[in-house]
C-alpha cells in the first residue's frame, strides 16, 4: 500500500470512526460525513489521474455535486432541528414525538 492510499483510507476510516463513536451533536456527525466525502473525492480524483483515461473523468465531479447536495440537506435539517428542539444534541431527539 502506497503512502497516498494509506493517507486517504485512514482519512476515510477516521471520519467513519468519528461518526460511529462521537455522535453527541448533529453538527459533528455532519462534519464527519463531509470529511468522508472529501476523502472519497480526492481518492477518486487521483485514481482517474493515475488511469489516464477520460472515461472516468466526470465521476469526481458527480461525487462532488452529490456531496454538496448532502451538505445542504444536512444543514437544512440542522437548522430545522435547532428551531424545533432548541438544540442539536442527538440524545434529545425522539422520533416518536414528531
Amino acid at each position: 500500500m502506497t503512502p497516498t492510499h494509506f493517507a486517504f483510507s485512514s482519512t476515510f476510516f477516521l471520519g467513519l470512526a468519528g461518526l460511529a463513536f462521537h455522535r453527541t451533536h448533529l453538527l459533528s456527525a455532519l462534519l464527519c460525513l463531509e470529511g468522508m466525502m472529501l476523502s472519497l473525492f480526492i481518492a477518486l480524483s487521483l485514481w482517474t489521474l493515475q488511469l489516464d483515461s477520460t472515461n472516468f473523468s466526470t465521476s469526481p465531479m458527480i461525487l462532488l455535486a452529490f456531496s454538496a447536495c448532502e451538505a445542504s440537506a444536512g444543514l437544512a435539517l440542522l437548522v430545522a432541528t435547532a428551531r424545533t428542539h432548541g438544540t442539536d444534541r442527538l440524545q434529545s431527539l425522539n422520533l416518536l414525538q414528531c
